[in-house]
């Protein structure tokens, strides 16, 4: 879906400042259907890698390709039909303040000359589904900064895009609020969008089992994957397990006189020791 092979990005100094080495040598595969964080500093090379795949840089050595398309050869009218296929969360909201909710998510629609029937059904969806269908007649300056987030995601899905970016999407707003975005997006991508987050909060990023990517001067450091769920039942028994020989332990240490009598596997009252 996402593919990054032997990338290296410098952008070229002016004058006599010296070239910026952005990315250096990265190899990367984000999975159709995969939640992945892109994790760094300021300066690490996220905003790169996020100019990279919506192809407004283009790779210094390397192949970029997303969707099956190689960015790298796609001509500059290709573009505004690859970006199409993906919705953008920003930062800052970058929602139009004279254009009520409803207008806001609709105007998406209307640039890529959708029918107005069509914008009719599918933007009240999309507002109920990020829970702000009663809303849908507000400015932005009347919504909260939790609920502009929620606009702007909503502007992003109205298309069905296969790929959901979000470049620091709970950077403006609470972190209560935080959490409920990240749970949106999450929700969003167990019907098999693909969700790419990047961000520099690494406390949120810990908060779900998702893997983490993260970047430092350039490079892909680290690259950790999510850890595999256990079965309820298993995780059941590996409690009781667990409480079982601590209750051993505890049993071991007591002097034998003082050992209370226990009940065997086989269902028979005996004395320990």
């Amino acid at each position: 879906m996402i593919r990054l092979e032997g990338v290296k990005k410098v952008y070229e100094g002016i004058g006599k400042s010296p070239d910026i080495l952005a990315l250096n040598g990265v190899n990367l595969h984000i999975k159709k259907g995969e939640f992945a964080f892109v994790l760094g500093h300021s300066g690490a090379g996220k905003s790169t890698f996020l100019k990279l795949i919506l192809r407004e840089e283009v790779a210094t050595e390397g192949q970029v390709i997303v969707n099956g398309l190689n960015l790298n050869k796609m001509r500059q009218r290709q573009i505004p039909y690859f970006r199409r296929q993906l919705g953008v969360v920003f930062q800052d909201f970058r929602l139009i303040p004279t254009m009520t909710a409803y207008e806001n998510v609709a105007f998406a629609m209307r640039v890529t000359n959708i029918p107005e029937r069509q914008i009719k059904r599918r933007v009240p969806y999309v507002l109920n589904l990020v829970g702000l269908g009663s809303k849908a007649y507000s400015l932005p300056q009347e919504l909260s900064g939790g609920e502009q987030q929620r606009i702007a995601l909503a502007r992003a899905l109205v298309h069905s895009p296969p790929i959901i970016i979000a470049d620091e999407p709970t950077g403006n707003i609470d972190p209560e609020l935080s959490i409920e975005i990240m749970e949106l997006l999450q929700a969003i991508n167990t019907v098999g969008t693909t969700v790419v987050v990047v961000t520099h909060e690494r406390d949120l990023a810990m908060r779900f089992n998702k893997r983490i990517i993260t970047i430092d001067h350039g490079e892909v450091v680290k690259d950790t994957p999510p850890k595999p769920r256990r079965p309820a039942g298993q995780v059941q028994q590996t409690a009781a397990a667990a409480s079982n020989r601590r209750a051993q332990e505890s049993l071991r240490r007591q002097p034998a006189q003082h050992r209370p009598h226990t009940v065997t596997a086989a269902g028979r009252e005996g004395r320990q020791g």
